[in-house]
């Protein structure tokens, strides 16, 4: 028997008759269950993410285009790239964006990638949702909406549903039926990107936008 047969052998023997049981993650989450209100898990949603420097502005569905384009001005954005194939995407090229130009991402990567690093200041995207607990955006890249919208420019504008705050990553999980099927990319947000070198000193935009901006659609319309 060469030597690979006899640690193999080995750890063969070494298995358990019966694997050991999955862990019961309903058991293990029900405890932190809050029973919240949806304007509670936005006020905890938003604690979490400005505590990781990024903003947060709350309209409504009729006002929020007006308040992205106020933020661009403000930002002095001259470029806006989104995806013009989703909802909020056509939503956003009705409205315009005042003097801040609009351009929907049309074509390859490879095509568009100089612009895309060196011309758009900004991206824009819609998030799937969000996890109250952590402060962090949902976001499922597509054909439409790729990841490189939110991980490239500069800045990132996330459009977020309050209705769509999860408790827990778990909440979401299971709410949304993950287990149904997945995306190529599923991304966690909870700021700007971020980097620290060896003599701790924080630094921001370093490996993606140096600035998150959250708007966040109020069912009741309480702009804030």
């Amino acid at each position: 028997m060469s030597a690979r047969d006899r640690i193999l052998t080995k750890l063969r023997g070494s298995q358990p008759a019966q694997p050991d049981p999955l862990p019961d993650l309903a058991a293990h989450y029900a405890p932190r269950a809050r029973g919240e209100a949806k304007a509670a898990r936005l006020a905890r949603f938003r604690t979490g993410i400005e505590g990781f420097h990024a903003e947060v502005h709350v309209s409504s569905e009729a006002d929020w285009p007006a308040l992205l384009a106020r933020l661009c001005a403000d930002k002095q954005v001259g470029t806006l790239m989104f995806g013009a194939n989703t909802p909020a995407g056509r939503r956003l090229a009705e409205a315009g964006c005042d003097a801040t130009t609009l351009r929907p991402w049309a074509g390859q990567f490879e095509d568009i990638k100089a612009d895309l690093f060196h011309r758009v200041d900004a991206g824009f995207t819609q998030a799937r949702g969000a996890i109250a607990e952590t402060g962090s955006l949902i976001l499922w890249s597509s054909a439409d909406e790729p990841r490189s919208l939110s991980l490239v420019p500069p800045i990132h504008f996330a459009l977020l549903d309050a209705a769509t705050i999860h408790p827990t990553f778990y909440d979401a999980l299971v709410s949304e039926n993950w287990a149904a099927g997945l995306p190529t990319n599923a991304l966690l947000i909870s700021g700007p990107s971020k980097t620290a070198d060896i003599q701790q000193t924080l630094a921001y935009g370093a490996h993606g936008p140096k600035e998150l901006v959250v708007l966040v659609i109020n069912a009741e319309g309480d702009a804030q």
